[in-house]
């Protein structure tokens, strides 16, 4: 059975920087594609990044591009978001999510979720 749980939450002040993790269970990272997204209050769940563990190949939101990288430790079965230049705007509950296979942006298209992490960025 897939788990993913996430951590590394925590409030910062605009221009700083903060890294989230999610560990995995349950999946083989070669099958999977791994992705971050956000929902802040009253709005909806928005891509952050992805990686294809099979390809190697990353993808980020407009907003996240520069300022944002995913990565991931095979042997830790983590993935993590390494997040700088926060901005006031980044603050939201951040998810870790999997699919099996090929890349997408859209949150329907991935079965599996962790419980979040709370980032709040002050300015």
């Amino acid at each position: 059975q897939v788990q993913l749980v996430e951590s590394g939450g925590g409030l910062v002040q605009a221009g700083g920087s903060l890294r989230l993790s999610c560990v995995a269970s349950g999946l083989t990272f070669s099958s999977y594609t791994m992705g971050w997204f956000r929902q802040a209050p009253g709005k909806e769940r928005e891509f952050v990044a992805t990686i294809t563990w099979s390809s190697g190949n990353t993808y980020y939101g407009d907003s996240m591009k520069g300022r944002f990288t995913i990565s991931g430790d095979n042997a830790k079965n983590t993935v993590y978001l390494q997040m700088t230049i926060l901005k006031p705007e980044d603050t939201a509950d951040y998810y870790c999510a999997a699919k099996r296979w090929g890349y997408t942006q859209n949150a329907l298209a991935y079965a599996y979720w962790g419980q979040g992490t709370q980032v709040t960025v002050s300015s």
